[in-house]
């Protein structure tokens, strides 16, 4: 890797280690109380709003939010283990994962003092879930061709449009909707874009569901017919929604869920081989030694993040990276099971429940072929 391209990999201090722990023995507790079974990719497809609300009162959620906003003003080390744990744990968080994780940071950056007042306390809380619309049918991951708009109205805008692959629209109280505001310019076709924060219960907000190969809903087409939106819900400045939306997504790419979607299955294949239900096969430390390197990776873009210091171009080689080996994961442990060693219905849950997903892991957040050609820009290699 380029000298330079990945940020300084931090120590984790006692204090970190600490909250670490005090996590996993929650979470543990919570696993021995049947609160909740451990699942692979659960921040996408496990919803539980009351294990959300539980995290709200420990004080897990919002910790980067200041305390004055609701939030419990701490690092983004700090919230890096509790997501990494809740990961690990395959615990259900699908209820607050987008809010907290991309939207409170945004609000936080290009809010109003009145956004913030209104949106971050209850996300701090577990009470607000949100959805992020950004992809748009036809468009793939090239957000610069979104065809949504928004037309000026006395009072605000009437947004018209539609979004797709919308995670959680059908669970979701509101949604950030990048829509044009201006025309198309084919020369500088990132300008004239704008970010909106959209009631999704409003009368003219249509939410169908996308249902995928296994009989799961968690994606949704979200048709906007003419939307009223007033301007105290415009985010960000007018026209700047490209770059509120690229800085947006290194918090969205550089995640441990980039990396930990089928971790609880790794981790039940190498219990089988300790256990000789499966044959001991060199692969698994492999894996693990992967895994090991992006969560110091994806550590280190969460200290970037802290500093305020610039990781586009490491999220994107994260979400690559994390993407495909969560991918191998499933891969892998389908190969050893083929020889029919093992009889464990969970192993079998989990593996079933990987590979059905598997085929989104390199799309979601951005197509792994789009991202390379980031790195490439990154770079400077075009």
């Amino acid at each position: 890797m380029a000298a330079g391209l990945l940020p300084p990999v931090p120590r984790e201090l006692p204090a970190l280690t600490d909250l670490r722990l005090e996590v996993r023995g929650f979470l543990a507790d919570q696993v021995r109380e049947g609160a909740f079974e451990p699942h692979v990719d659960t921040w996408l497809t496990r919803w539980d709003r009351g294990f959300t609300r539980e995290l709200g009162r420990r004080g897990w959620l919002g910790m980067v939010i200041p305390e004055r906003y609701g939030g419990r003003g701490r690092t983004y080390l700090e919230r890096f283990v509790v997501t990494e744990e809740l990961l690990v744990a395959g615990a259900p968080v699908a209820a607050h994962w987008i809010a907290e994780r991309q939207i409170g940071p945004s609000l936080l950056t290009y809010g109003t003092e009145e956004q913030k007042q209104a949106f971050l306390p209850a996300i701090s809380r577990g009470e607000l879930v949100f959805g992020i619309g950004m992809s748009e049918p036809d468009s793939g991951s090239d957000l610069a061709s979104v065809r949504t708009r928004a037309d000026r109205v006395d009072g605000g805008w009437r947004l018209t449009g539609t979004k797709v692959w919308t995670s959680g629209a059908h669970e979701a109280d509101a949604f950030f909707a990048l829509a044009r505001t201006e025309p198309l310019d084919p020369v500088r076709r990132h300008d004239g874009l704008s970010q909106f924060i959209v009631d999704l219960r409003g009368p003219d907000v249509h939410i169908r569901p996308i249902v995928s190969m296994n009989g799961d809903h968690h994606f949704n087409e979200v048709h906007l017919d003419g939307v009223f939106v007033p301007d105290d819900r415009v985010l960000g400045r007018l026209g700047a929604g490209w770059a509120q939306v690229t800085s947006e997504l290194a918090f969205e790419r550089s995640g441990p869920e980039r990396v930990l979607s089928t971790y609880q299955l790794l981790a039940s294949a190498a219990q089988a081989m300790d256990d000789g239900r499966l044959p001991l096969d060199e692969g698994l430390g492999r894996l693990v030694a992967r895994v090991a390197g992006l969560h110091q990776m994806s550590f280190a873009v969460s200290h970037a993040l802290e500093a305020h210091e610039p990781a586009d171009t490491t999220a994107a080689i994260v979400k690559v990276l994390g993407t495909t080996t969560e991918g191998d994961i499933a891969d892998y442990v389908d190969g050893l099971t083929a020889s029919g060693w093992v009889q464990d219905d969970e192993l079998y849950t989990l593996l079933h429940a990987a590979i059905l997903q598997r085929p989104g892991f390199t799309l979601r957040g951005g197509t792994n072929e789009i991202l390379r050609g980031v790195i490439a820009r990154g770079l400077g290699m075009r």
